[in-house]
């Protein structure tokens, strides 16, 4: 908040308009019926107060209305002197948006659109060409700014965002990037970039493959086409054929199922979730060493991972989304 004082010439009318005491008021209203009444009468009009004549506003400036005050109230400064009557001071906002209902929103808003309405003669880039951002999201924006913000009102400042993204970046004002900048996540697109996987000095490359809640973290090295998971044969360990493909997909689409040896640790889920987890990371892990491999593992579905999980099973119904049978009566 913000103090500053009131105007000289609005604190004269407002001293001039005071009203006399309340006991001074009583006695003039309702006077003793004595016979010494007019004589009170005449002892309290002489101690009436004098008002001197108010000459108006007109015809002075505000300098000289002030100096003028400041002689008759003893002088003071306006930087901080405590002598100043306290009646002289009010409390300003520090923004016009204190009297909304959201004043930190409607102050980003409003500061927006300015911008916008101020640059929007700027030359903009066509439709995709402009750089991708990524905005604060509607959870990040509210714990930031405190206050109960509707969606539909964050979705009108996120179209005001991407309007201004849209000025060509060698035209855009740096008042505009600065003001982007305070709306964009931490971490960019352009920015998160995974690391490239590598080899190690004894022709190791290590990768982490997801399927469901199974986990494996694939080894793989040149040799004789050996594959061990979790210390145990792939016959041991996946009983079923289907799985037992699905481990080492990715070396027989590539053709390369006798050139190298594989170690894997997987955990969690069943075995399909765990063979499947598996493939993912052996790719991966494959890529390392032949990055020319890419496409035709990514037309064998090796290289994407699989998002998809089991549904949970929901409050009065059998399954997930079965129902049981309807009964009229």
């Amino acid at each position: 908040m913000e103090v500053r004082t009131i105007r000289a010439g609005f604190q004269q009318a407002l001293r001039y308009c005071k009203p006399a005491p309340r006991t001074l008021c009583l006695r003039l209203a309702r006077p003793y019926a004595t016979t010494s009444s007019d004589s009170t009468t005449s002892s309290s009009l002489s101690s009436t107060r004098q008002f001197p004549n108010f000459k108006g506003l007109e015809g002075r400036s505000s300098q000289a209305a002030e100096e003028e005050l400041q002689e008759e109230e003893g002088g003071y400064e306006e930087d901080g002197d405590t002598s100043a009557p306290l009646g002289t001071y009010r409390v300003v906002p520090a923004s016009p948006s204190y009297f909304t209902a959201l004043p930190r929103f409607t102050d980003d808003l409003l500061r927006l659109e300015d911008l916008l309405r101020r640059h929007a003669v700027l030359p903009t880039l066509p439709p995709g060409e402009q750089p991708r951002v990524l905005w604060l999201t509607y959870t990040q924006y509210t714990m930031s700014n405190t206050e109960p913000i509707r969606k539909a009102s964050y979705a009108k400042l996120l179209k005001t965002l991407h309007r201004l993204n849209q000025i060509h970046p060698a035209l855009i004002p740096e008042e505009v990037s600065a003001e982007l900048e305070r709306y964009k996540r931490a971490v960019q697109p352009s920015e998160n970039q995974a690391k490239p996987l590598l080899v190690d000095a004894w022709g190791r490359s290590r990768a982490v493959g997801r399927r469901k809640t199974s986990h494996a973290v694939v080894w793989c090295v040149e040799g004789e086409g050996e594959v061990k998971v979790n210390g145990r044969s792939l016959s041991e360990m996946f009983g079923r054929l289907h799985d037992r493909e699905s481990a080492v997909w990715p070396l027989k689409s590539t053709g390369r199922l006798g050139l190298y040896n594989v170690w894997a640790i997987v955990k969690g889920g069943g075995t399909t979730g765990q063979a499947e987890a598996m493939t993912l990371g052996l790719a991966k892990a494959l890529m390392a060493h032949e990055p020319g491999l890419k496409p035709v593992l990514r037309r064998a579905g090796c290289v994407t991972r699989d998002t998809r999980e089991v549904e949970r099973k929901k409050a009065g119904k059998l399954k997930a989304r079965k129902m049981p049978a309807w009964v009229k009566r």
